[in-house]
């Protein structure tokens, strides 16, 4: 409540005589990453009406307030905005997810015939989150997706439409909540993949080039990036 007018008791106490009181009604919850308290809590879903009052008694209303959401926990008021940041446990994911479609891309790009390049991509997803990942099951993926002309076409040009969607349906989501130093991660490990066998392919730069664009990385930074990956960078 803002006060408007203070009042003086006697003893020197400040009574509140009159002053803008704002009524909240709940109209949604869920989960959200709570900026205040740093980790992932409920919230509620607010609007509000304002009410000028007089000790205390509404008399005039004075328009509407929020929507805002509520953490749960500390009770800080946010815009709708903050619902936009993903959760910890989205976020983990989404970074997860990232890093397998990478994986796989390169290797639908490079090919799957080398087995340090089997084994370098097993390595880079299992330290992703997918404990379980074997090269058996990257292979028959990767031989999935090749298959599947409706989503991972490779056609025209070594870097598809459709693989090029892929790639930007798992990045671009998750390129605003990553630091820089995240992004370029991302790309380093797919190019380690690639330059396990050897110098790149140009289907592999190709997809390895989307990959930086994706992350909103710019070209010069995306190709300093591989350069670092194969050693090449004085």
């Amino acid at each position: 409540m803002r006060d408007v007018l203070p009042a003086q008791r006697p003893g020197g106490r400040k009574v509140r005589v009159c002053g803008i009181r704002t009524s909240w009604n709940t109209v949604g919850d869920g989960e959200f990453f709570c900026p205040d308290c740093g980790g992932d809590r409920n919230y509620r879903r607010r609007t509000g009406r304002r009410r000028f009052t007089v000790l205390g008694v509404p008399l005039l209303s004075r328009g509407c307030a929020g929507p805002v959401v509520e953490c749960a926990a500390c009770h800080a008021h946010f815009g709708m905005d903050v619902l936009d940041h993903p959760t910890t446990v989205r976020f983990s994911a989404m970074l997860r997810d990232a890093v397998h479609t990478v994986a796989l891309a390169v290797l639908a790009a490079g090919g799957t015939s080398s087995r340090t390049v089997r084994e370098t991509a097993v390595l880079t997803v299992r330290a992703a989150g997918f404990e379980d990942c074997t090269e058996d099951r990257l292979t028959d993926l990767v031989d999935a997706l090749a298959a599947d002309t409706g989503r991972f076409l490779l056609e025209p040009g070594p870097c598809g439409a459709a693989l090029a969607i892929e790639l930007h349906e798992a990045l671009e989501p998750l390129a605003p909540h990553l630091a820089p130093a995240g992004r370029e991660s991302i790309v380093l490990q797919g190019a380690r993949i690639a330059v396990a066998d050897g110098p790149y392919s140009l289907p592999e730069r190709e997809v390895l080039s989307i990959v930086g664009g994706a992350l909103q990385l710019c070209s010069d930074d995306t190709e300093r990036l591989l350069l670092a990956a194969s050693g090449t960078l004085s």
